[in-house]
């Protein structure tokens, strides 16, 4: 028999089908072992030695368990996990757990396969190779370097910083990125300009030209700066009589985009589809275990040469000739390690150009047009600039456009991008010819407003840390998603804001540790794991290196007092917490105490229990006190307005209290607060007043007469009628659900309470019918873990899948790999042991006296 080792059960079933029965394949469920998370896993004075545990949790121990029997049987193991680094590791680890166990088969062999089809598997089979021991130890050294970073400076952080949770090396100079971003909108300061446009109309048809030349002079964006010049301007237009006087006309050529990277997926998927680049990779994995596209983790953008053949018979099948250039198109990547470029993400089979339901549809239906038309023929274009002059040759306006002539690979894809040029005009013009004089039907003046540079979305994210060369793609989902959690950022209309905690923490690294925050060391050092990836390199040389410089830096910020630190930040954070203000007071002038007549108040960096605020010196005599991220204001407000009630006119204000942020309108006795949930990403006023507004009545109800209500308690978003309550599964509901929904639930809810005992679990999530069984799927919360259930069968649910993530296709992979394996057996009953025989009752003494009880 031979073993065969893979990460997911989904892939183990596939496999194990194309094999036969000569073949055992076994699922590790991604790594079955760890750093533990305490002192000491990596040991630097012991030649950096590794301790390895195996996961805590049943499912992972029973798995380990199945290789290491399964492995006693085997002639050969064969290690067969994913293609890249992660992969190799997972290989590695099984590899190194069974040879401590003694039941490592006599013949082990890796093989690796970039697409989960029998031909590209029965293939890979037939060309096994050793472990890769340079990946090997890049991975080592990646994660040893995560380790000691995080569990050296996390201490440091706890200790000196309060409020502060982690910190990673990626992680760190991602947030950082965001942080200046929120500096350079803080900092940035508008200026006014102007455009004048005039309306025109030619045969029948409109377009606008703008003033480019006025009084002799070219204008730029910045010429026209105020009202009057651009009334001026405008006055000119409206004079003047304007003739056509050129008319250029240049082809234009556009070639498709390479197919997708893990970067490139993730950038588009955010734009085209609103997916987190978590939920991309989710939705990636699913695919790539279906056999519907191939391995999504990949730095490479060329296809191999027979899916390009495919890729070409499947446009030439859909399109006419020439939308099929004569040769195949070949793109270059920029990885700078060939083991660990792979073929781009694309689909298995040409022919198919749907696969899956739902997000993970939608997400195969982006990859397949995106690598057909990267095989597509360029897109010719035609722009046209048309100028047009007044008698007087001192005022010239412009007009341009945009027509398609042949789509080529824009009948299929067009990529998106995160800003748009407002200069660029894609629209139509009529016919014009010089000496034509077309007809004005208005001018418009209009003010205009620099704009400061835009907050990071998680796709522009994505792409400035692949320019800058942090991390690796493969990486990005989780990085983003630990600074959500870590409440570092928050995301409002899929932007990411800094929060008070994110900016404190980047202002101390970058105080006290500006070398390991820096683009060019996190960068580097990522060259330097290429290096050992490549062969090129000693990983143990690497790690020597870096701790030799890093652990007495921590120690030296680890002495000092956490006074010294803020009294540090203070100074480092000056110009940004107390800039120079334009009533000519000193920046850190104390508005209360110069209100009270108080001498001597001075406004500086303070440390509380729950964060980081300004306060003043002459505290408690003065309690003035300001947000960390408000530098500047000098009215004592902690508040963040967010805008005015249209209805009440009073302010909406965000603030951040003991429990979390919530937002407030009013002041005082009258004012009415609402905690701001952790399920809504696009937060904005219109949410703030929902929130504010509720409860919600939904109506009443058909059979009482008394009011439904929608509203968020303690434990969440609920209905509650007639003292009667039924759980909704997140905060949109509480405003989308309708009456018979409503009532609908209150119903189950009260059916499940039965007779006055404990309420019955709501699903998180349901699904259609399941295809062997028929029973309606359901993903329920359960005493040992969230499980997928028909009714007849319950899945437990894999450790890496949110519950609420969980597809229909992975629901009915784990039902019917469960109900494959048969009902669990059940554990004999323990004998009965013989009552002993009765003794004689003996006669009753008076009771003993009770010693004093004693606290214990």
């Amino acid at each position: 028999m031979q073993l065969v080792i893979v990460e997911s059960p989904a892939k183990a079933k596939t496999i194990e089908k194309y094999l036969g029965k000569d073949y055992k394949v076994l699922a590790s469920y991604g790594h079955v072992r760890d750093l533990p998370p305490k002192d000491g896993s990596v040991r630097p004075d012991e030649d950096f030695a590794m301790d390895w545990e195996v996961y805590s949790d049943k499912r992972n121990r029973d798995q380990v368990k199945a290789i290491a029997d399964a492995a006693k049987n085997a002639d050969r193991l064969i290690l067969a996990t994913d293609p890249d680094r992660e992969g190799e590791a997972i290989s590695w680890h099984v590899m190194d757990l069974l040879k401590k166990k003694k039941v490592l088969p006599t013949h082990v062999q890796r093989v690796t396969f970039n697409a989960i089809t029998k031909p590209a598997v029965t293939s890979a089979m037939e060309k096994p190779r050793d472990l890769d021991q340079d990946l090997i130890d890049a991975y080592l050294a990646r994660r040893a370097l995560d380790y000691l970073f995080g569990f050296t400076l996390s201490p440091v952080l706890w200790r000196k910083l309060p409020g502060a949770k982690s910190a990673g090396r990626v992680q760190s100079v991602a947030l950082r990125l965001i942080c200046e971003r929120e500096r350079e909108i803080e900092a940035f300061k508008p200026e006014e300009y102007w455009s004048v446009v005039a309306h025109m109309e030619h045969d029948g048809s409109q377009f606008d030209a703008r003033l480019v030349k006025f009084d002799g002079k070219k204008l730029d964006k910045m010429s026209l700066g105020n009202g009057t010049s651009a009334e001026a301007a405008k006055a000119a237009v409206e004079a003047g009589r304007f003739t056509v006087e050129e008319v250029e006309t240049k082809p234009l050529k556009r070639n498709p985009a390479p197919p997708f990277t893990t970067s490139t997926l993730q950038q588009e998927a955010a734009r085209k589809l609103g997916f987190s680049a978590s939920h991309t990779m989710r939705c990636a994995q699913s695919l790539y275990e279906a056999g519907a596209i191939t391995y999504m983790r990949t730095d490479g953008v060329q296809m191999d040469h027979s899916a390009i053949d495919a890729c070409r018979h499947a446009i030439g099948d859909r399109y006419d000739s020439a939308y099929l250039p004569e040769k195949p198109r070949f793109y270059s990547t920029k990885a700078k390690n060939a083991q660990e470029a792979h073929e781009a993400i694309r689909p298995t089979d040409f022919t198919r150009d749907r696969a899956a339901s739902g997000d993970e549809a939608k997400l195969y239906d982006l990859i397949f047009k995106r690598a057909m038309a990267s095989q597509m023929a360029t897109a010719q274009l035609e722009r046209t600039s048309v100028t047009l002059r007044d008698a007087t040759g001192q005022h010239e306006l412009r007009a341009t456009g945009q027509v398609v002539k042949f789509p080529g690979y824009l009948a299929v894809y067009s990529e998106s991008f995160d800003e748009k040029n407002d200069d660029d005009d894609d629209g139509l013009l009529p016919v014009l010819r010089q000496g034509d004089l077309p007809a004005k039907k208005g001018i418009d003046a209009t003010q205009h407003f620099t704009q400061p540079p835009p907050r990071f979305s998680e796709a522009s994210l994505v792409k400035r840390l692949e320019e800058l060369g942090i991390g690796r793609p493969s990486t990005y989902a989780s990085t983003i998603q630990t600074l959500r959690d870590r409440a570092y950022v928050r995301m409002e209309k899929n932007r990411f804001f800094a929060e008070d905690s994110g900016r404190l923490l980047t202002a101390f690294l970058e105080r006290f540790f500006p070398t390991y925050v820096a683009y060019d060391f996190t960068a580097g050092m990522e060259d330097e794991l290429d290096e050992v990836s490549g062969g090129r390199a000693e990983y143990k040389a690497l790690l020597e290196s870096f701790w030799k410089d890093f652990k007495p830096k921590s120690d030296e910020v680890m002495e000092q007092q956490p006074s010294e630190v803020t009294e540090a930040l203070d100074v480092f954070l000056e110009d940004y917490l107390f800039p120079k203000r334009d009533d000519g007071n000193p920046p850190r002038w104390c508005p209360k105490c110069a209100e009270e007549g108080r001498d001597g108040g001075e406004l500086h960096l303070r440390g509380g229990r729950f964060g980081a605020f300004i306060g003043c010196v002459n505290y408690p005599e003065c309690n003035f006190r300001r947000k960390f991220g408000q530098p500047g204001e000098g009215d004592g407000s902690e508040d963040e307005s967010m805008g005015t009630d249209p209805e009440t006119g009073l302010p909406v204000e965000r603030k951040t209290g003991r429990f979390g942020p919530y937002v407030q309108i009013g002041e005082g006795k009258d004012a009415k607060r609402a905690s701001i949930p952790k399920d809504l990403d696009d937060f904005d006023l219109d949410w703030a007043l929902k929130l504010l507004a509720l409860p919600r009545i939904i109506g009443k109800h058909p059979d009482t007469g008394l009011d439904i209500e929608a509203a968020i308690g303690r434990y969440g978003p609920y209905l509650r009628h007639d003292g009667k309550y039924a759980k909704l599964s997140g905060t949109r509901d509480v405003f989308e659900t309708g009456m018979n929904a409503a009532v609908t639930l209150l119903a189950e809810a009260a059916n499940r309470k039965g007779g006055g005992g404990r309420a019955k679990a709501e699903p998180v999530k349901t699904f259609g019918a399941h295809p062997e069984s028929g029973g309606e799927m359901k993903v329920m919360p359960g005493r040992y873990g969230p499980y997928v259930t028909d009714g007849t069968t319950n899945a437990t649910i894999p450790k890496d899948i949110k519950p609420e993530d969980l597809t229909e296709e992975q629901a009915i992979t784990l039902i019917t790999e469960k109900a494959a394996k048969g009902p669990a057996k059940k554990r004999k009953a323990p004998a009965k042991k013989k009552a002993p025989a009765k003794k004689k009752a003996a006669a009753r003494k008076a009771p003993a006296k009770k010693a004093p009880a004693t606290e214990g």
